[in-house]
C-alpha cells in the first residue's frame, strides 16, 4: 500500500496520455493538456494579481541566480480547490502532505539557474524548512503559456529539455528509491527571450504540511 505522502510510477503512468523520460536516473513524467485554456488563464490572472519577488532557501550570493515572480495562492480560492482535487485525482497523495499551491511568472531575461527542489541536508536553512514537514518528495509543475522563445526546463543529468505548453504538466520524484535526495533532479528554469512564461508548481513533503 502507498503511504499517503507518496505516489507512485505505475499509479502515474495509468492515466492515458502520461509519458515517462526512459531514464534510469531520475523519475521524470509529462502529460499535455492536463488544464484547459481557461483554467490556465484564471491561474494567469490571480499570479498576475499577487506576485511578489521569488526567493530562495540557502543563498548563495548571486543576486540573478532566481528572478522570477512568485504567487501564493489562497487555499479558499475555488480555483486552487479544483487544481488541488485534479492533482489528487492523478497521483494519490495525500493533500496534507502538500505545500501550498505557488505560481510563477517569467518575465524576458528572467530564469532560475540550475538548482533541485529538495532542500540541502547540510544547507543552513535545512531545519528551518525541514524540521517540522520533512524532505520534499514530488514536484508537480503545470506551464500554463505558450512561450515565444525561451522559457524552457533543462534536467542537465539527463540532457533533457522541455519547452512550455500550456496545460502541460510535468513532474518528478525528488528521492532515489532509497529515499535519499536524487541530484541528477538538477533544473535549470531557463531564461525567457520572448515572451512571457506563468508556471503553477506544487511541492509535497513526507510529512504533514504544518
Amino acid at each position: 500500500m502507498i503511504p499517503p505522502g507518496e505516489s507512485s510510477a505505475e499509479r502515474l503512468m495509468a492515466r492515458a496520455g502520461m509519458q515517462r523520460v526512459p531514464s534510469p536516473r531520475l523519475a521524470l513524467f509529462s502529460l499535455r493538456n492536463f488544464l484547459s485554456e481557461a483554467e490556465c488563464a484564471d491561474l494567469v490572472a490571480r499570479i498576475e494579481a499577487k506576485r511578489a519577488p521569488s526567493t530562495i532557501a540557502d543563498a548563495n550570493g548571486d543576486d540573478a541566480f532566481r528572478t522570477s515572480e512568485t504567487c501564493h495562492f489562497a487555499l479558499d480560492d475555488p480555483v486552487t480547490q479544483a487544481l488541488e482535487a485534479k492533482l489528487y485525482a492523478l497521483n494519490g497523495i495525500d493533500p496534507a502532505h502538500g505545500e501550498p499551491l505557488q505560481g510563477q511568472r517569467y518575465e524576458v531575461g528572467q530564469e532560475f539557474k540550475a538548482h533541485t527542489d529538495f532542500f540541502d541536508p547540510w544547507g543552513a536553512d535545512f531545519q528551518r524548512f525541514c524540521a517540522a514537514s520533512g524532505q520534499r518528495t514530488w514536484t508537480f509543475m503545470i506551464y500554463l503559456n505558450e512561450v515565444a522563445a525561451g522559457g524552457a526546463t533543462r534536467f542537465k543529468a539527463i540532457d533533457k529539455t522541455v519547452q512550455p505548453e500550456r496545460g502541460k504538466l510535468l513532474c518528478w520524484n525528488n528521492r532515489l528509491p532509497d529515499g535519499s535526495p536524487n541530484p541528477d533532479t538538477l533544473h535549470h528554469a531557463m531564461k525567457v527571450r520572448n515572451g512571457r512564461k506563468y508556471v503553477i508548481t506544487k511541492w509535497y513533503r513526507e510529512r504533514v504540511w504544518v
